[in-house]
């Protein structure tokens, strides 16, 4: 453990003494990252870096059983997650016990490994809803960043299965320095698939997005270019057609973001091997987190020690406690100020009125130069022998 990380898990350890607020509203929204093995290997992956929660996954039993303690809770919205969530082959039957529970449910995929046979049957089993991945609107680039040949066709084909089985068509685009400077391009490819909705999602730095930062962060000339594109378009569009969100990282603003809407508010997370997490990033945090396995839903977002921790203001520093705007950004993110600071409890650099808040000019003044680090591509095996991401994008 890193001497930063140390002293964070003191700090968090000192606090034990006070009374952590308790949970006043149920989960609302779970997220059930069925698997971490994914067929692409993008260098932004949200998934952990260490992937030893490969192995050892919930059982289809066990699943089911975080499904119903969650239900009986309130929780309404339901995510099927990785990973990759089509490498389940128990997936059509979680998905129809979902829906036989009542929970609206959403595919969060790839498409990789997506048929139509597998499409019918999740048809069948009652699928809400399916957003589908492209990182790129160029072929070549796309399977370049997945490092998977052919992906990107897989995915065209894979979109037009979408529309012929009447799911909204939602696409989610990973926006990074390696693919914003084609924004027209994906959303003119947007319109040809006759999306309904579209996240032109620019990355946010945790797992290997993290690691790639150097890589990945565009400028911020480049991002105010992409959001006047995504402007002009918008226009253009006079109403028909996709409708565009366009996200931006906050490492160029002023204010953090109100992180999961607050720490274990809302969202519920629960990873492969059955870790309960109030968002899914929050493993990195030296605190040590529940498991399903051992305990009920309801136990675990009621009572956990971890789960509390960062509920209501008693764990705020002064800075925050005392701020008009906590309500609105309940102090930022805790990994990103753990990842940036080394101290879970300290505001959110992104905060001008931060003291670390020098910390985001010092990153953000690196972004669009040469960096003498490799990429890493996720837990890649088989690289692709072909022309860079850079060679393609200069």
């Amino acid at each position: 453990m890193t001497n930063q990380a140390s002293q964070a898990t003191k700090s968090s350890q000192a606090t034990k003494a006070s009374q952590p607020a308790k949970a006043t509203t149920p989960p609302l929204w779970l997220l059930a990252e069925l698997t971490y093995q994914c067929p692409l290997h993008c260098p932004y992956c949200s998934n952990p870096v260490n992937m030893e929660e490969t192995f050892n996954e919930l059982s289809t039993s066990q699943w089911k059983k975080v499904f119903r303690e969650a239900r009986e809770m309130g929780a309404v919205q339901l995510g099927f997650s990785g990973g990759e969530p089509l490498l389940r082959k128990d997936l059509e039957e979680l998905v129809a016990y979902a829906r036989e529970l009542g929970f609206y449910t959403n595919l969060i995929t790839s498409g990789i490994g997506m048929t139509e046979k597998r499409i019918a049957k999740l048809k069948d089993a009652g699928l809400d809803h399916i957003q589908l991945s492209f990182q790129s609107a160029n072929a070549e680039v796309n399977d370049l960043i997945g490092n998977k040949r052919h992906s990107f066709k897989q995915k065209l084909n894979i979109a037009k299965l979408v529309k012929a089985y009447n799911y909204p068509m939602v696409l989610n685009f990973c926006i990074t320095a390696q693919n914003i400077h084609e924004i027209e391009e994906v959303m003119a490819l947007s319109t040809e698939l006759k999306a309904d909705f579209v996240e032109l999602a620019t990355v946010q730095y945790y797992g290997w997005a993290y690691e790639n930062r150097e890589h990945l962060l565009p400028t911020k000339n480049q991002l105010e270019e992409a959001e006047q594109a995504v402007n002009r378009y918008r226009d253009q569009q006079d109403g028909v057609g996709p409708k565009f969100m366009f996200v931006t990282p906050d490492y160029y603003e002023n204010r953090p973001k109100a992180c999961m809407n607050g720490w274990g508010t809302t969202f519920l997370t629960v990873t492969p091997d059955g870790s309960a997490l109030p968002c899914h990033s929050a493993k990195i945090l030296p605190l040590t987190f529940p498991n399903v396995k051992d305990s009920s839903v309801q136990n675990i977002w009621e009572h956990d020690f971890s789960f509390n921790h960062f509920r209501g203001d008693d764990w705020m520093p002064s800075l925050c406690k005392t701020c008009d705007e906590k309500d609105k950004d309940f102090g930022g993110c805790r990994c990103q100020a753990f990842l940036l600071t080394g101290d879970m409890h300290k505001t959110d650099p992104v905060c001008d009125k931060s003291p670390d808040h020098h910390l985001m000019k010092t990153i953000t003044d690196k972004a669009g130069q040469q960096t003498s680090s490799t990429l890493k591509f996720r837990t890649v095996k088989n690289n692709i022998p072909v022309k860079t991401i850079q060679d393609l994008t200069v």
